[in-house]
């Protein structure tokens, strides 16, 4: 059966401190055009095909069998909404199973406490993708000034926070990605290390914000930007948009300091990205060295070329 193969191949991944992660990744775990996420009790289903709405019924009661959720929450893809609603009746952010719900959820990754707004949020309700890279930078932030740039619901900042960063400065043009952030610190509240670092939101487009702040300088640097190529149309511009965000970036680094580059647009590979950012740091006066390149986690699987999207790359500012 292929949920009792997905669900095998994350055994063992997770641990009681972990309640939020993919327990179907699409065509690489051979369910096309669907996924499933956990989140705590609640279970979000993703469809980017309209093929799995006859299914629907089917789908809930083999969930609720192997995985007995308190909920299924409905997310469907903008493509699809029509026919959703007027073929079958089920709209975006329906409950399909289980309890109701008025309020995002909470759950935890590596201990740390988050919300996910599984109803109306961007994906799922939050990017556990970059749990891995979150995990890598609160291991590397301690007694460093953190600029998380794109910083949506804060979760870079909080692993910071955690791993001993002495201040932490989110960036983002999004009150809602102010409002979620600032509950996320809420949630983990209790944890000494997190209350008594520094925290600062500054609401500006990050690359206006980066060429009129110059005198600003960070001992660590995350850049985590939306997807700049959403269609294969787009590549060449995110690939310069890339290159721009890199070099302004750069700027505001301190020696000894860390870049965070990461990018999730599918049609800009990992080579070209990879690319553009080591054409950036070496175009800049300084010397930069690299610590390592990441990739997709082991329940987010790319199985094939065209499935990979998740990249990150790590730069260390000589002194």
């Amino acid at each position: 059966m292929r949920l009792q193969s997905a669900l095998k191949r994350r055994q063992g991944l997770f641990g009681a401190d972990t309640t939020g992660h993919r327990w179907i990744h699409g065509e690489s775990d051979h369910w096309p055009g669907l996924v499933l996420d956990r989140y705590d009790s609640t279970l979000v289903l993703k469809l980017y095909t309209a093929a799995w709405l006859p299914r629907l019924d089917e789908l809930i009661k083999l969930f609720d069998e192997q995985l007995a959720p308190d909920r299924i929450v409905l997310r469907l893809s903008r493509n699809i909404h029509s026919i959703a609603e007027e073929q079958f009746h089920k709209k975006d952010g329906d409950i399909l199973h289980g309890k109701t719900l008025a309020k995002p959820v909470h759950f935890l990754e590596s201990g740390l406490q988050f919300e996910a707004n599984v109803l109306q949020g961007q994906k799922t309700g939050f990017f556990l993708d970059q749990r891995e890279n979150r995990r890598e930078v609160e291991a590397l932030a301690r007694e460093r000034e953190v600029l998380n740039a794109f910083s949506f619901s804060g979760a870079f900042s909080i692993y910071a926070a955690r791993g001993g960063a002495r201040g932490v400065t989110d960036l983002d043009i999004s009150n809602h990605a102010r409002a979620s952030a600032a509950r996320n610190f809420e949630l983990n509240r209790l944890n000494a290390a997190i209350c008594s670092c520094r925290r600062e939101f500054i609401r500006a487009d990050t690359f206006d914000w980066l060429s009129q702040n110059a005198a600003r300088r960070f001992d660590m640097i995350i850049l985590d930007p939306p997807s700049m190529a959403r269609r294969e149309i787009e590549r060449a511009g995110a690939i310069q948009g890339y290159h721009r965000l890199v070099l302004a970036a750069l700027k505001h680094l301190r020696p000894g300091g860390i870049l965070v580059a990461c990018s999730c647009s599918a049609h800009v590979s990992a080579e070209e990205f990879f690319g553009v950012v080591r054409r950036a740091a070496s175009s800049s006066v300084d010397s930069f060295s690299e610590l390592q390149t990441t990739g997709h986690p082991a329940d987010h699987p790319a199985r094939f070329k065209e499935s990979e999207y998740l990249k990150a790359i790590y730069l260390k500012r000589k002194r």
